[in-house]
């Protein structure tokens, strides 16, 4: 925990920069997190305590400089408020989220590597981030990794996790990923799961469930009814009991 008076000399959000100011380089960098933020907002739309942010600098004092943010693809934070003061967050500082650090990373490989395997390791491990997701479909084979991986902070040190999708009791949420359609192009998605390692639907997708289901009970009462008019009986005037 922080003294009154060192918090007291730190930058406050509104004096610092939202990002680091560098560019994505493919769509998924923006699109995945997007789709992980939309999800969890209907998975958890009435717990007022977590946070999600998407390419937002993260600042903290476990770095050279409190004013040199790391920026994730994406991170969770458990404890915290959904909007700070009642307020959009234009970063998170950790000293203004009362010590609170994200629970949860995310980092995108994309075609320029930018330290997720050793640097940004490194930044998270020291910060104390408990879960490190590394997603990297198109260069895995190139940087020797599989192509999704989840670490855990066990003793200070990240440890490679088996499993997927992987469970997070911690967080009450697992993740990992599947074959879904994005404005009816397939491809691979990452999602939340429950811990029976069943994936959450979207509320489209909960939407077309239900409409699929109305449709199975419409087919069922209309083939009901022709097998009784072939016995003769009007379905339409069942006697009552």
């Amino acid at each position: 925990m922080l003294s009154k008076d060192l918090k007291n000399a730190l930058p406050s959000t509104d004096e610092l920069p939202c990002s680091d100011d560098t560019p994505v380089d493919n769509e998924d960098q923006n699109l995945l997190p997007n789709i992980l933020l939309f999800l969890l907002n209907s998975i958890w739309a009435t717990r007022m305590d977590w946070y999600f942010g998407v390419d937002m600098g993260v600042y903290h004092t476990t770095g050279i400089n409190p004013r040199v943010p790391v920026v994730p693809d994406a991170f969770l934070s458990v404890g915290v408020e959904r909007k700070k003061g009642g307020k959009s967050r234009k970063s998170y500082a950790v000293w203004e989220e009362n010590g609170v650090v994200p629970i949860l990373t995310l980092e995108m490989v994309s075609h320029t590597p930018a330290g997720e395997y050793d640097e940004k390791m490194d930044i998270y491990t020291k910060l104390g981030v408990l879960y490190y997701v590394i997603y990297n479909p198109e260069f895995w084979r190139r940087d020797q990794h599989q192509p999704f991986e989840v670490y855990k902070l066990v003793d200070g040190k990240y440890q490679l996790q088996i499993g997927e999708p992987y469970w997070m009791s911690e967080i009450g949420l697992g993740i990992g990923r599947y074959q879904g359609i994005v404005a009816g192009i397939p491809q691979e998605l990452l999602s939340w799961y429950d811990k029976q390692g069943d994936r959450y639907l979207t509320p489209e997708e909960q939407a077309q469930q239900e409409r699929q289901r109305a449709e199975q009970e419409r087919l069922r009462a209309e083939q009901l009814a022709q097998y009784l008019r072939s016995l003769g009986i009007d379905p339409d005037n069942l006697p009552s009991e």
